[in-house]
């Protein structure tokens, strides 16, 4: 997710007992209208905030909450009518409250807490550039009909993808969509497979699809282009080869220019563009800033899940699935509680405990999304990806430079992809597991084309490995388990179903 460690705050009192599914199954609609002109004065000072208000979808209640939205002292910057989102700005510090009180609206909040005028990826410390003596050494040591670079992927070997793109790369007619900072598609080893007509940049909430705009701010807001290219870099004799080298690949900016922070309406635009175009397969290496976790007792926090959730279930219904990182917090995102000390990380954090089965880190834990977890070359869990039964659905390496080094010329356990500006970096973190999944799922669905994304998810979990619980998880030998596996060797809290399979999937 931009997001390096985790983040965290203090629980709130009162229990939600509703679970996800019926959370937001049954949202209470609003009370009858308030006098909202009573209400409308706007302090000088008052900050201009984001919002969500989420509504039915008949074009009568829509319209009705469009106005009430003014009224409160609103402007609309966007409204997705197909799904009931409307994305809205206000300086009211009341905004939200009024909102909440509208005939017909189900839930609405502020998106961030911090003014708008003032980063969420999952990948774990910097960026360790190749060295040109690394490049020839691994070019050295590459095998026939390889990539000058892929001695150094060890990650491919680990599930057989550099096997099943002999068997079948993909099909042209598979796009996977990058949600993240943008993707440099000028990189050479991007720009055969890369798809401009399903690329975008969605920050603010609205979809802009000229030219470059889908592209990286700087070369510092490289996570999308790493992720891009472990997905599809094409196998061209240039430098690395992505584990689904014959699909398409395209980018959905969503990062903010000012703080590199993924927010909601950024995201919900992100998920209705990929739908609309066409998208297969979507990425998610993020959470939603600013909560690591959104919990369904506070207004705003409920009201995220509910737009995001509405945004990427229309996405599930126009044919697209969704993978998405565990997260890095090596938190066991199926235990009774979670300290979160980095929540909101757009403002000043407060430490609050939160029960994960009540409040969510978006997109990992909604309907359908498939979890990803991290692996590392000896195929255990990277010492910092989070984890959890019933939560993770599979594995994929992400890589682990502390416990888990490969014998490759650079003996570099993290995961070596494209950056911008034609240059290749080494990165770890659940941020590069699940693109080594989403590239599996094109895999999938370029064999069969017909498959729906619950489909998908079924044979993505069938086809891994899962090599069951360790004997012992303590990394570091100082005599205490560093993690907790529950489950068996079909499904546990470290892998899910396993760790995927590429040359199974195209078998």
């Amino acid at each position: 997710m931009a997001h390096l460690p985790s983040r965290r705050r203090l629980a709130l009192a009162v229990p939600v007992v509703l679970s996800l599914t019926a959370s937001l199954g049954f949202l209470p609609t609003g009370a009858t209208a308030a006098p909202l002109a009573e209400t409308t004065a706007q302090a000088a000072d008052a900050p201009n905030l984001a919002y969500v208000v989420n509504t039915s979808t008949d074009r009568r209640t829509i319209e009705s909450v469009k106005k009430a939205v003014v009224t409160a002292g609103g402007t609309i910057v966007t409204s997705y009518d197909k799904i009931g989102v409307i994305v809205a700005h206000s300086a009211n510090p009341d905004f939200g409250k009024l909102m909440r009180q509208v005939r017909g609206v189900q839930s609405a909040g502020a998106t961030r807490t911090a003014p708008l005028t003032a980063a969420g990826t999952t990948d774990q410390g910097a960026a360790q550039f190749l060295t040109d003596a690394q490049a020839a050494k691994a070019a050295s040591a590459a095998a026939p009909d390889s990539e000058p670079l892929e001695a150094d992927q060890w990650d491919l070997r680990a599930i057989g993808a550099d096997k099943a793109a002999k068997i079948n790369p993909g099909s042209s007619k598979v796009t996977v969509a990058v949600i993240d900072t943008g993707v440099d598609d000028t990189h050479p080893d991007l720009a055969p497979n890369f798809s401009k007509s399903q690329s975008a940049n969605c920050v603010g909430g609205v979809a802009d699809t000229s030219e470059g705009a889908w592209r990286p701010y700087t070369a510092d807001d490289y996570h999308g282009t790493h992720v891009a290219g472990e997905i599809a870099a094409a196998r061209n004799g240039i430098g690395v080869a992505g584990v689904a080298p014959g699909v398409k690949v395209s980018s959905i900016k969503v990062s903010d220019p000012d703080n590199g922070l993924f927010y909601p309406e950024s995201v919900v635009c992100a998920f209705v563009f990929a739908a609309d175009k066409g998208v297969e397969i979507t990425n998610n290496s993020y959470y939603v800033d600013p909560w690591l976790y959104n919990c369904m007792n506070d207004p705003d926090q409920r009201a995220i899940v509910d737009a995001v959730n509405r945004a990427q279930l229309y996405a599930q219904r126009k044919g697209t699935l969704h993978l998405a990182s565990a997260g890095n917090s090596n938190h066991d995102l199926d235990s009774d509680a979670i300290v979160d000390t980095t929540s909101p990380d757009d403002s000043t954090p407060v430490e609050r405990t939160i029960d994960p089965s009540e409040c969510f880190d978006v997109p990992t834990q909604l309907p359908g999304i498939v979890t990803v977890s991290a692996t590392g070359v000896q195929n255990l869990k990277s010492y910092y990806s989070s984890y959890g039964k019933g939560v993770v659905d599979v594995a994929a390496p992400g890589g682990d430079r502390l416990y888990q080094i490969p014998d490759t010329p650079s003996k570099n356990g993290r995961i070596l992809s494209t950056m911008p500006n034609g240059q290749y970096a080494f990165l770890q973190g659940t941020s590069m597991a699940s693109p080594h999944a989403a590239g599996v799922a094109a895999l999938l669905k370029s064999k069969h084309p017909w498959a729906t994304p619950a489909q998908l998810q079924a044979m993505l979990k069938a086809q891994a490995d899962n090599p069951g619980c360790p004997e012992s998880y303590d990394q570091n030998g100082d005599g205490t388990q560093d993690a907790v596996c529950e489950g068996g060797t079909r499904v546990n809290g470290f892998y899910g179903f396993g760790i995927v399979n590429a040359l199974r999937a195209v078998k």
